[in-house]
Parts: structure tokens; sequence; C-alpha cells
């Protein structure tokens, strides 16, 4: 008798749930920023990024987004072979990537498309990046080994520390200050006045250099998905995450830990926090198929994640509805500004939630 946990090769309900948690994740500290910035509510420190080094809750979110997306690669794509890329493959990657890129690019422009003379067109963005992280991990992942895989991943990891540390025209290279580094020297370069954060040392986060560690976290990902399509539990899992956290942290001593910069040493470490993730819901909804609370509502979201995203950012404008600002002024008395600017937030959530749980009910699952 195989005693091995059975894996769903199309559906895993454990990264379902994770990348739910993700997508609330980034809808929440997405949520929340907005208010801040456009309504000046207060906000609690855990969900706002670091301004340029350091971690905190939402920075671990979008990366997870991004390993997840390695993760589902292998699943997707092992019915088809786990070697060699033929044309009509090929095909089906660019076409896919090309619409979530296009899907990003409308996203990331709302604004500019409002009033172009006002706003600068961003060609860089959260969906941007995902779509290049997929082709590039799918593209070896029908290419290479898993060995080979990995030993690029790590190798990718290890030139991007001495690449931040090239000197650069503008200025002397500190990685301890916003954009005084080669990679936001060329996103200067190429980018202009498009990056997303402006000025003499402007450099976007989402920008060109910062993708190639986004990459070889895509892949650690795929490397994830294949241990799980082999069966060989959770445990390896949770060593493996362990271990990166650690990693990543004694690493983050000398390269410091920077979401805006993508550093090695944020990848391992959020990373490791995404891989724990994964091994405890893995086990506890794959393995012993246990129901945990909240499961069905981060399923909702899980399914359609990128709908959910994307939606979220089109409904954004309703944020400044009065009637969210009801219950905040109410609360604040009770339970303090910062908490009861959640409530808002909250109400987004669930709003976002009542159209994606339809659709679950329906069956219907979009795919960009």
């Amino acid at each position: 008798m195989d005693a091995r946990p059975r894996v769903d090769r199309s559906r895993l309900a454990s990264l379902d749930v994770l990348r739910g948690l993700t997508i609330v994740g980034m809808i929440v500290v997405n949520t929340a920023s907005y208010l801040h910035a456009v309504s000046g509510y207060a906000q609690f420190a855990w969900l706002e990024h670091a301004d340029w080094h350091g971690f905190t809750v939402a920075d671990a979110v979008f990366p997870a987004f991004v390993f997840m997306t390695g993760v589902s690669i292998p699943l997707a794509l092992s019915a088809r072979g786990a070697s060699g890329l033929d044309g009509a493959t090929l095909r089906r990657l660019l076409v896919r990537s090309g619409r979530l890129f296009l899907l990003g690019l409308i996203l990331s422009n709302l604004y500019w498309m409002a009033t172009p003379e006002s706003v600068l067109f961003r060609p860089m963005g959260v969906l941007q990046r995902l779509a290049l992280c997929f082709l590039a991990a799918a593209v070896l992942y029908k290419t290479l080994g898993p060995r080979a895989r990995l030993v690029l991943a790590v190798a990718i990891l290890a030139l991007y520390w001495p690449l931040t540390l090239l000197p650069f025209p503008d200025g002397a290279t500190d990685l301890l200050k916003p954009g005084a580094n080669f990679v936001g020297w060329i996103d200067r370069l190429v980018l202009g006045a498009h990056v997303y954060v402006p000025g003499p040392l402007g450099y976007d986060p989402e920008g060109l250099l910062s993708t190639l560690p986004a990459v070889a976290q895509a892949l650690l990902g795929v490397a994830a998905g294949e241990w799980l399509l082999a069966r060989r539990g959770s445990l390896g899992l949770l060593i493996a995450g362990v271990a990166m956290i650690v990693g990543g942290l004694a690493w983050g001593v000398a390269f410091p830990i920077s979401k805006e910069l993508w550093t090695s040493s944020f990848v391992l470490l959020s990373t490791g926090i995404a891989l724990v993730l994964l091994a405890g819901l893995h086990q506890a909804l794959d393995v012993k198929g246990w129901t945990l609370p909240a499961t069905g509502f981060l399923t909702d979201f899980g399914i359609n994640a990128i709908f959910a995203y994307s939606l979220h950012m089109l409904a954004s404008i309703m944020l400044t509805a009065h009637m969210l600002k009801i219950p905040y002024a109410w609360a604040t008395p009770f339970v303090g500004d910062r908490t009861a600017a959640l409530i808002p937030v909250a109400i987004f959530v669930g709003l976002i939630w009542m159209v994606v749980a339809y659709m679950r009910r329906k069956g219907w699952v979009v795919k960009v």
C-alpha cells in the first residue's frame, strides 16, 4: 500500500488557500495604503511596506505570489511533459504571459488613461513582473532539468549581489540609500521619467534588473511544485523554508533585505515564509483532509486570484465613498483610529469576496 499523500495534479487545496491568503493580503495592504494616502486614515506599521530596507508583513505578500506562480507551473504543465519545448507550447506561454502583461499595463495606468496630462505612463508593475516571471520560469521548466534550474536560481541570487554593487554614473553606491545603486540607474536609464519613484535617484520596485531575482524566486516555486507532485510530503518543504528564513536573515546583515531592490536576502526570507505556510497547509488540507477556518473564503479568492486582484484595482474608487467613512468615524472613539481604519478595508474585501464567491458557486474561473 502506498502511504504517501495523494496530490491532485489539477488542483491543490493548499495552493488555492495560500494564493487566496496572498490576494487578500495584497488587497488589504493596497486598500489601507490608499485610504492612508487619499483620506488620511491612520495605518498600522505592519501594513506599510518598509521604506527601503527592512521587512514587514506587507512585504511578504507580493513575493509569495511570485513564488506560488512558480509552484503552479509543474501542476499546469506536467501533463504535457516536463521536458522539451515545442512551438505550440511556447506560443501558449507567450500568449498567456502577454495577456497578463497587457492587463498589468492597463491596471498600472488607470489614472494615466483618465488624465494623461497630469500622470506619467508606467510600463512596469505587479502583473507585469508576474508575467515575466511566469514566462521565464515556464520556459526553463520545459527546457532544463530540476537540478539545472536550481543551480540557475542559486547563481542568479548569488550574482545579483555584486550586480547591485557595480558603480554607476549618478553617484556613489549605497545599498542603504534608495536608488543609489546600479539597478536603480538602469531603471532611470531605460525607463526615464516613467519609473515609479521619481527623482535624481529614482527607481522602480518592479523594475528591470530586479526582475532577475524574482525569476529565481519563481524557479524556487517550481522546485516546490515538483516536490509536491512527487508526493514527498510536507517535512522537506518545512525544513527548506526554515533554512531559507535563517539564510535570508543572515545574508541580510551584508546584503540588506529590501523589497524595493528585491535583494537576494529578501528572496530567501520571503520564499522561506511562503514555504513554511505551504508546508503547513499542504499537511493539513491535502494530506490530512482537515477543514480549517476561513479555507472556503480564501479558496474563493485563490481560484480567481488575478480576477480578484484586478477587480480590487478597478473598484478602488469606491473607497472614497462617504458611506465607508461613517463606520470609521463611528468606531474611532471606541477602538482607536488605526483599528477603525480596518473597518472600511474589511468592508471592501467583503464586497470583492461576494463577487468571487458567486463565481465559485457558478463554477466560473477566469484564466488570463
